[in-house]
């Protein structure tokens, strides 16, 4: 992509009640509905701090397995766990103040051979994280499936 290829992603938002919207993404992708927790909402879809903590989560196990796939590489099934800290700025307000996001591969590591050069290139082509860490601090943690810490 050059310098002026920007992509632009559009999507809707239709209030249904109170805090919960329908998210339309367009396309043939389904329809989404968010709701914020109680007090404010009913909590009946992911709140808007949940979807970004997916989005995150999301990205990373898609970069990863896309670096672990040029490599011809398999640690299926995989998964990310994701917490984020909701607290109160200096300001007041309330803020995602941190995340921390652990990945965990399907397989030992020692069958994966390259996955040094894979777990070194991985985050920098996730784009919601790499985006989202410029304003919220991201732990990211790497396990394999005997609960070898490899990041």
């Amino acid at each position: 992509m050059s310098e002026t290829d920007d992509t632009i992603i559009r999507l809707q938002l239709d209030q249904l009640q109170d805090y919960r919207f329908e998210i339309h993404f367009g396309g043939d992708v389904p329809v989404l509905m968010s709701d914020e927790p109680a007090p404010l909402g009913t909590g009946l879809g992911p709140s808007p701090t949940q979807l970004l903590s997916a989005a995150v989560g999301n990205c990373l196990s898609a970069s990863l397995l896309f670096a672990l796939r040029k490599f011809k590489l398999t640690a299926e099934p995989m998964r990310c766990e994701v917490s984020s800290r909701v607290g109160r700025n200096p300001e007041g307000r309330v803020r995602v103040l941190a995340m921390d996001a652990v990945l965990t591969l399907g397989v030992p590591a020692g069958s994966l051979e390259h996955l040094d050069r894979v777990l070194g290139q991985f985050e920098a082509f996730c784009t919601v994280t790499q985006s989202v860490g410029q304003g919220i601090p991201i732990t990211i943690g790497i396990f394999d499936s005997t609960g070898q810490r490899l990041k």
